[in-house]
């Protein structure tokens, strides 16, 4: 794919982190959103929760998490992070590609949602989401109607 080109995908921004209580399990959700209101919820791991969260609410711990330490790295070896792709959904799991920039070269890595997520949200890079991915996460919806939603910062 020509990451030039993003005519397939939508740029969405980070709404909140929550956590949903779906059986008495509760699992945190990251929710993203279009400039529609169109939303897609991926549901993340807690420490990328606290990681994300903390860039929404602007809270810097008292020591690096690794998002923050990979930044740090990044800045000395003089990478900028250009980008995040959203790509694909298979069996529930969504897959993600950071783009990333050395000198005049982009760079694509394989990585979760959250970890790309919890990255450009600190350095303001623009995250994307493929349109068909988007479009089928109707269904995922569903399923937080009737879930008791907790903001975990808030």
């Amino acid at each position: 794919m020509d990451i030039d080109t993003y005519e397939d995908f939508k740029e969405i921004r980070v709404r909140d982190v929550y956590i949903v209580d779906v059986f008495t399990d509760p699992t945190p959700v990251v929710l993203l959103e279009d400039l529609q209101g169109n939303m897609l919820p991926i549901y993340i791991g807690h420490l990328e929760a606290l990681s994300i969260g903390n860039v929404i609410k602007n809270i810097s711990p008292p020591r690096p998490l690794a998002h923050d330490l990979m930044l740090t790295i990044f800045e000395r070896l003089d990478v900028k992070i250009e980008g995040v792709l959203i790509d694909e959904k298979v069996d529930k799991i969504y897959y993600a590609r950071l783009l990333i920039k050395k000198d005049n070269a982009i760079m694509q890595f394989d990585a979760r949602p959250s970890d790309c997520i919890a990255l450009a949200l600190r350095v303001g890079a623009p995250i994307r989401v493929r349109k068909n991915v988007l479009e089928n996460s109707e269904v995922e919806m569903s399923r937080l109607e009737g879930a008791r939603v907790i903001n975990i910062f808030g």
